[in-house]
């Protein structure tokens, strides 16, 4: 299991959430996605390693930014 988190700017409600899961979500090996539009934290968890770039293109396509901390 893989666990990442990341620091998305630019949510501010549930729906904000709502679209980043949705995007996310379309990643092939991604089984949880928990995201907050009041921390705007995004951890991503999954079964294998997902790269860094899909999750930062996928988050791009919802209509906000993300950065890797973990």
């Amino acid at each position: 299991m893989s666990v990442i988190e990341y620091q998305v700017t630019g949510m501010s409600c549930g729906h904000c959430e709502m679209s980043v899961r949705e995007e996310v979500g379309k990643i092939g090996p991604v089984k949880h996605i928990d995201v907050s539009a009041a921390t705007g934290k995004l951890v991503v968890t999954a079964e294998a390693p997902v790269d860094d770039a899909a999750v930062i293109a996928a988050v791009d396509e919802a209509g906000y930014q993300a950065v890797r901390v973990s």
